[in-house]
C-alpha cells in the first residue's frame, strides 16, 4: 500500500473497531491487524493512539459540515437554513451508523470533555450552526437562552432519534425526519408578540 492508502486504512480500522468495541476495545496491535500494517507502522502516521482518535473526530467533523453545507440555503431566513442543517445530519448519520457510534464515544469520554471545553472556552473559530443561532437570537426569532441550551433544545433530540432509527426502534423516513426538525426548531422559536397582550401561538 501507498503511504496515504496505508494511513487511510490506520484510521478506518481504528473507526471501526472504536465503534464496535469501544476505546478500550481498539488496542493499537489490533489496530495495526485490521488495517493489514506493521505495528510500528501506525507510528509512522500517528505519535499516539490519542492522536490517532482526534484525527479521525477532525475528519468526521469535516464530513458533517460538508454535509451540511452542500447546498445550504445562505441568505434565507434563519428557519429554512436551520431545516437545512437537521435533515443534513440526520441524513448523514443514518447513512453512516459506523461514524454515528464512533462519535457517541467520542463524546462521551474525556476527548469529548477536553473537545467541548476548547470550543467553548478556547478557540473561537467561526461554526456554521453557532453563527445561525447568534443571528436568530439578536433578531428575536429564537428564545433568548444560551447557545449550549439552544444547542442542547435542537441537535440532542436529533441525535437521539438517529440513535433510535439505527437501532431499530423507529423508522425515519422524509416525512418523519421533516417533521422532527421542524419541532426542533419549534422547541427555541421566540413567539412573536401579540397585539392584544403576551405572546402569540403562531411563529415567526
Amino acid at each position: 500500500m501507498e503511504h496515504k492508502e496505508k494511513r487511510d486504512a490506520v484510521m478506518q480500522a481504528a473507526l471501526e473497531l472504536v465503534g464496535e468495541h469501544g476505546f478500550h476495545g481498539a488496542p493499537m496491535a489490533e489496530v495495526a491487524h485490521r488495517a493489514g500494517v506493521a505495528a510500528g507502522t501506525i507510528y509512522r502516521f500517528f505519535d499516539s493512539k490519542d492522536t490517532l482518535i482526534k484525527e479521525i473526530y477532525a475528519s468526521l467533523e469535516g464530513q458533517i459540515l460538508a454535509a451540511a453545507t452542500e447546498g445550504y440555503p445562505k441568505g434565507r431566513p434563519a428557519r429554512e437554513r436551520f431545516l437545512h442543517i437537521g435533515r443534513a445530519i440526520i441524513g448523514y448519520f443514518i447513512a453512516s451508523p459506523l461514524q454515528f457510534r464512533f462519535l457517541e464515544q467520542f463524546h462521551n469520554s474525556p476527548y469529548g470533555v477536553a473537545s467541548r471545553r476548547e470550543k467553548v472556552f478556547g478557540r473561537k473559530d467561526r461554526n456554521l450552526i453557532g453563527d445561525l443561532f447568534e443571528e436568530a437570537r439578536s433578531r428575536q426569532l429564537v428564545k433568548d437562552l444560551p447557545l449550549l441550551v439552544l444547542f442542547a433544545l435542537t441537535f440532542g433530540p436529533l441525535i437521539d432519534v438517529c440513535r433510535d432509527h439505527i437501532l431499530g426502534f423507529i423508522t425515519l423516513d422524509e416525512s418523519l425526519i421533516e417533521r422532527t426538525v421542524e419541532a426542533c426548531w419549534d422547541a427555541i422559536r421566540q413567539e412573536p408578540e401579540n397585539p392584544h397582550g403576551g405572546r402569540s401561538r403562531r411563529a415567526q
